[in-house]
């Protein structure tokens, strides 16, 4: 997993509340458990004209200019700057792959669905819970070219203009997303305890490990 520490990014706004994994992944893509291929569907039904199907090739579908994402000012956006609720609906896995998968590397909300927040932590995803004035002061100054740093470390978001947002994030968390650990990259940290207990549990009950 790709460790987050400092990340100076561009800002995309999608100033919708109670986006849920369906509008983020729809139900038709989720077919496939590899964690990458997701990012061309991601927002589906509001990136294109047309009902995107899966293994589809997306070059030659019909876009929605009005879309956010499909606006030059926003290619290569990092940071998704959204509403509250975000991620509400199902707990598929797959939306946080779908946003990694296109090149997020954090979302900024007022407040996020809990099984999408646990999830964005295991995939490489910062979500960032800031108070709701503050999301519309962002909205408020976003204009084309809108850079957001945000520093995990010292858990602050900077603004162009040079204002310092601080945001909570349990220390745990914090811990594997600078190290770029997911679940089994913490576990192979205890790597040589574990080898050295089944060496253990080897000599005392040997049958288990006859094969």
């Amino acid at each position: 997993m790709q460790a987050f520490t400092v990340l100076n990014g561009l800002v995309a706004p999608l100033d919708r509340a109670n986006v849920d994994t369906d509008a983020i992944i729809p139900k038709q893509f989720l077919k496939s458990i590899k964690r990458s291929g997701f990012g061309p569907f991601l927002f589906d039904e509001w990136r294109y004209l047309d009902r995107g199907e899966p293994d589809m090739e997306c070059s030659g579908r019909p876009v929605n200019p009005q879309f956010v994402l499909n606006q030059p000012d926003y290619q290569g956006a990092e940071v998704l700057l959204t509403r509250e609720n975000f991620g509400c609906g199902s707990s598929r896995e797959h939306a946080p792959w779908a946003l990694a998968d296109y090149g997020f590397r954090a979302i900024i909300a007022p407040s996020f669905a809990d099984i999408f927040y646990n999830n964005c932590f295991k995939n490489g995803l910062l979500p960032i819970c800031l108070e709701a004035t503050v999301v519309s002061q962002l909205f408020a100054e976003l204009t084309a070219g809108y850079r957001l740093i945000i520093d995990l470390a010292a858990q602050t978001v900077t603004t162009p203009q040079g204002r310092v947002l601080a945001f909570e994030v349990d220390a745990n968390r914090k811990y594997r997303l600078l190290n770029g650990l997911d679940d089994i990259g913490l576990t192979l940290q205890c790597a040589d305890k574990i080898r050295a207990y089944e060496r253990q549990q080897a000599n005392k009950t040997p049958w288990l490990f006859m094969s």
